[in-house]
């Protein structure tokens, strides 16, 4: 029997100062709308992709909530059938803590966004506006624009000759980048966090630049009717040893201003003997790329930047032991440094990590928790495309929404979100068979017994997913242009969306700002200052 917690009694244990791990299982887009300020995005649609490695200790205690459309119960059924033993379900939902007086948040990631408005508004980080970039740019002026997003976004656009450096690369990269005290940096991003923290990162590391935020970043660019970069790849190169010796050299200042912890191999096995008693996350915050070449055992790769951006979609267990990983401890101590003062008590850099373990190089994939039986048919991409020629088939496309819209789907085929299924079967044209696809074939694996049990028509997974329909070369089609169930699996950004942009980056950059005040009304941050 799945126990209930009221909203006093969660408000209790948020401060309580134990382990906890708060899980909104609503679909990301429902989320955004309307959540509490500590609970993490873990959809019920997506459980078994996400909780092995979110979730890494079975008897932590961990606080399911929704709407009050019942997700919450049904994902503490599937936790509690996988070993999962001290989960409880919010009574009442989040209507239920708006009622009782407390704080309830949009957007995502909220922590990480507040945190950046704490960063700025007491550290004073100095930044300037678009249009003084502009005249800074045409004025001759020494001057080196840094990106501190990943290469992704960076891609989609940026401010002209801004250079790609994620956000935990900064102090690291800088000293190649910048090596004339005399040039400024700017550091941007989309909007205010990554460029606030990016900023301040170098600051704290005391590089001898002046160095200042892009305010509103690329939106802020936009807004101002400049015109963004697209597609450009420009990034950092390899760091020169002077650079590198720079950056240990500053970033050991960083750490013993910041109490920045260290641990050997001694120390994180101690940790792992005791992994069932207390939480523990191995990340690497190395570049995605780098992470692929070799890693410790165990471990799961966190870009540093996108930790500090998006702490909760890494971390969702509050007080829960950290441990950072890189090569040279430069970019998991400025990490630490920002971890330490989002209030997290238990974080330590992994001193030598590389060369103190046996690393795996196998290609990573991350954990999943499948069924014992799994009895579904598979069929290749070729074969679904004579069945589709012959109309013998109907696809059921449960990939992410952009990846639907944007990066394009079989032709025909019908979006739905897998928790909504039965909603789905309602809306669906009739047929003999159904053929269930996702990006990478995953989720459709783990979702078609459930479709299979709502209808008698057979079904079949796509095997390989809509990835390998594409690299056989085969059509696809962009836009949203059949739905089974409603379209809110995400939280669209504002140059997500297809209407509406610049006033939905107005009101998103406008929502950053005002959120000092609310966390001071919720009261649950752990903020400090140093």
């Amino acid at each position: 029997m799945i126990s209930r917690i009221s909203p006093d009694a969660l408000k209790a244990a948020i401060r309580d100062g134990q382990e906890l791990a708060i899980l909104d299982v609503r679909e990301q887009g429902s989320y955004g709308r309307r959540h509490l300020f500590w609970a993490a995005n873990m959809p019920l649609s997506r459980l078994e992709l996400d909780a092995p490695a979110m979730l890494p200790r079975k008897t932590a205690r961990i606080v399911l909530c929704d709407g009050g459309e019942g997700l919450a119960q049904r994902a503490a059924d599937r936790l509690a059938l996988w070993g999962y033993s001290a989960v409880s379900v919010l009574e009442g939902g989040t209507e239920a803590w708006a009622a009782a007086g407390y704080e309830l948040f949009s957007g995502v990631y909220v922590p990480s966004k507040a945190f950046g408005e704490f960063v700025e508004h007491e550290y004073h980080t100095p930044s300037l506006s678009a249009d003084e970039l502009k005249s800074l740019t045409e004025s001759g002026e020494k001057l080196v624009i840094l990106d501190s997003r990943p290469m992704d976004e960076y891609a989609a656009m940026n401010i002209p000759g801004g250079i790609n450096v994620p956000g935990a690369e900064l102090a690291l990269r800088v000293h190649d980048l910048a090596p004339d005290p005399d040039t400024t940096v700017v550091v941007n991003c989309a909007g205010r966090t990554r460029s606030i923290i990016g900023a301040q990162s170098l600051i704290n590391a005391g590089i001898p630049n002046k160095v200042v935020a892009l305010r509103n970043g690329t939106m802020g660019w936009h807004l101002a009717g400049h015109t963004l970069e697209r597609g450009q790849m420009r990034r950092y190169d390899d760091t020169s040893k002077a650079g590198l010796a720079a950056a240990k050299r500053h970033t050991a200042e960083v750490a013993a201003r910041f109490g920045v912890k260290s641990i050997d191999r001694a120390g994180v096995d101690r940790f792992r003997e005791v992994a069932g008693e207390r939480s523990l996350y191995l990340l690497d915050v190395r570049d995605p790329t780098e992470f692929e070449t070799g890693r410790v055992p165990g471990s799961h790769p966190a870009p540093g930047g996108q930790l500090v951006q998006s702490t909760d979609a890494y971390v969702p267990t509050r007080h829960a032991r950290i441990v950072l990983i890189d090569d040279n401890g430069v970019r998991a101590t400025m990490t630490a440094s920002w971890l330490a003062q989002m209030g997290w008590n238990d974080v330590y850099v992994y001193e030598n990590a590389l060369i103190s373990e046996v690393l795996e190089t196998a290609h990573y994939g991350r954990p999943v928790i499948w069924p014992d039986d799994m009895q579904i048919k598979s069929v290749t991409p070729n074969a679904l495309k004579m069945m589709l020629e012959a109309e013998d088939a109907v696809v059921v496309d449960l990939a992410r929404s952009l990846y639907h819209r944007d990066h394009g789907h079989i032709p025909g085929a019908w979006f739905a979100i897998r928790a909504h299924l039965a909603e789905a079967i309602q809306k669906l044209p009739p047929a003999r068979r159904y053929v269930v696809t996702s990006e990478d074939g995953r989720l459709a694996r783990l979702a078609a017994p459930e479709l299979a049990a709502l209808t008698k028509a057979e079904i079949c997974v796509l095997k390989g997913g809509t990835d390998t329909w594409r690299a056989d070369g085969l059509p696809t089609e962009k836009g949203l242009i059949n739905t089974a169930t409603e379209v809110d699996d995400v939280y669209l950004r504002p140059y997500d969306r297809e209407q509406g942009i610049e006033q939905a980056m107005n009101e998103y950059l406008s929502w950053e700002i005002e959120l000092v005040r609310q966390i001071e009304r919720d009261g649950d941050a752990t903020f400090i200052k140093f």
